[in-house]
């Protein structure tokens, strides 16, 4: 199941475990048990601190990782594609490694008394399931009153849909919804404990430079800022923006294919780099003006001298009835994270350019039957994507149509459209509806610097608003394109405009 390269990369890495952890295997006579059973077996025999003993669990196949004092990280399904990563760190923490996270953090899961029991279902193709996951796995590890299973949805497509998940990753704690999509260990903590969790920022300096955002836009203002040996941070509600929700990026120069989050994984050990200090679950409010400027956040104020807001965007809402009520319950954004949940089922796809028309030719491997919607005469997409689109069977495209009402009970059950060119209304059932149609730059909450009407921040060719000292950059301002090598130019823009503003201070 795993390649030689692979074996050997595991192998050393268990060289580090500190003690025995025994895998108790649960399984049954089905090919999934027989898979999973492999690769249990297979991972067991690159260490001598591994065995492997028969066991019966609630999931059938599935495994849990025991060791002295540690019996609550279960697996259900074979743990590969993005989830490999969490096995690995869970066999090692299990195995005695100390988990890198704050001496703080462990201190609250620890302090946590009352029985937590989490299941978290996952798709192996979706990248913001190994954070939940993972976090799950470090309170697992490090409290025996907590317990955690990743589930994998298609080993478990009857319990996926006998609970109305339709988007991953969905966390229950003890049998109740708990959590749907990315969060972190923090965002964990505090739900459970409650706001003790999250501390105010304690900046008790004036910054030379205060980047708001963590996009790539952001983290090429920080880089080109700490180059300059500026004292600095950078704030944001979560590390990534938009580009960890990009499967597979293909244009960035000199860079022929890698997938978003590992593009941001790249770019975090960039700014590590330099050491560049990072606060996330950071929600900024205000920007006071005045001899030095104020961000207000939600937790404290910080004092800098110039300020660059990177804050990014969103996808777009169509605005519709039922698209709010059935988000997570059959309304996606994520075709990579939530289309595997999706198979053999008709879906509809809302917009006709490049994005809509890629996640189209995504779903197509996955889904029985895909409508694509776009609201014009004609797709906007790449023609190389509109070729493509046509040598694909499964996929029925529909031109001046505008959606009306997405439809259900407890999850999406159909979609009305009306006809743009004689008013028809037409219902059609479906069993899921990625939208696709642009994106909202996430600037609501600023506002004292001049936008347009698309609420982008205007800026001019240094990256400066109208706000003496405030610079702004990426998909947040009135740039004509976005795309993140664009995003990354005005990032250096605004960070340099921002320097040569702090030099005539």
């Amino acid at each position: 199941m795993l390649d030689t390269n692979l074996k050997n990369q595991v192998r050393e890495y268990l060289q580090l475990l500190e003690r025995e952890v025994v895998i108790l295997l649960s399984r049954g006579d089905d090919e999934n048990s027989k898979k999973l059973s492999d690769f249990v077996e297979e991972i067991a025999s690159l260490s001598d601190n591994l065995s492997v003993v028969e066991e019966d669990l609630k999931f059938k196949p599935s495994f849990k990782l025991t060791a002295e004092g540690v019996s609550g990280v279960s697996f259900a399904g074979i743990p590969l594609g993005h989830e490999f990563e969490s096995f690995i760190l869970a066999l090692l923490q299990v195995g005695g490694r100390t988990p890198k996270i704050e001496q703080e953090q462990i201190q609250m899961i620890k302090s946590i008394e009352e029985e937590l029991d989490f299941e978290t279902i996952v798709s192996l193709s979706c990248h913001n399931c190994p954070e939940v996951v993972q976090a799950l796995n470090i309170m697992a590890v490090l409290n025996p009153n907590i317990t955690h299973t990743m589930v994998e949805g298609s080993f478990f497509k009857d319990y996926v849909e006998d609970k109305d998940v339709m988007s991953v990753p969905t966390t229950f704690l003890n049998g109740e919804t708990f959590n749907i999509g990315k969060t972190s260990l923090d965002k964990i903590l505090e739900k459970v404990i409650g706001d003790s969790s999250k501390k105010d920022l304690n900046i008790d300096k004036t910054l030379d430079m205060l980047i708001v955002g963590a996009g790539v836009a952001g983290a090429t203002s920080a880089i080109y800022g700490a180059r300059k040996g500026l004292d600095m941070a950078m704030v944001a509600k979560e590390y990534g923006g938009q580009v960890e929700d990009t499967s597979g990026i293909e244009n960035i120069t000199g860079m022929e294919y890698i997938e978003g989050p590992k593009y941001m994984e790249s770019v975090r050990s960039h700014l590590n780099k330099y050491e560049v200090s990072m606060y996330d679950d950071v929600e900024a409010l205000e920007i006071v003006e005045g001899s030095l400027l104020k961000l207000k956040t939600n937790r404290g104020e910080i004092s800098a001298k110039s300020i660059i807001i990177a804050t990014g965007a969103r996808w777009k809402s169509m605005g519709v009835p039922g698209e709010e009520e059935f988000k997570n319950k059959g309304v996606a954004y994520c075709t990579h994270c939530d289309g595997p949940l999706f198979k053999d089922k008709k879906v509809a796809v809302i917009g006709g350019g490049n994005s809509g028309v890629e996640a189209a030719i995504e779903l197509s491997s996955i889904a029985k039957e895909i409508i694509l919607l776009q609201r014009s005469d004609k797709l906007k997409a790449d023609s190389v994507l509109q070729e493509k689109l046509k040598e694909i069977s499964n996929i029925r495209v529909l031109t001046n149509v505008d959606t009306k009402a997405l439809k259900g009970d407890n999850t999406l059950k159909s979609i009305e459209y009306e006809n743009r060119l004689n008013g028809e209304i037409i219902k059609e059932d479906i069993d899921g509806c990625f939208i696709q149609i642009g994106l909202v730059p996430n600037t609501e909450w600023i506002n004292n610097v001049e936008k347009n009407k698309f609420g982008e921040i205007l800026v001019d060719r240094f990256g400066a608003t109208n706000i003496e000292g405030v610079y702004a950059a990426g998909d947040c301002t009135d740039v004509a394109f976005k795309q993140i090598v664009i995003a990354q130019g005005s990032g250096a823009t605004a960070s340099l405009g921002a320097y040569n503003y702090l030099m005539r201070l």
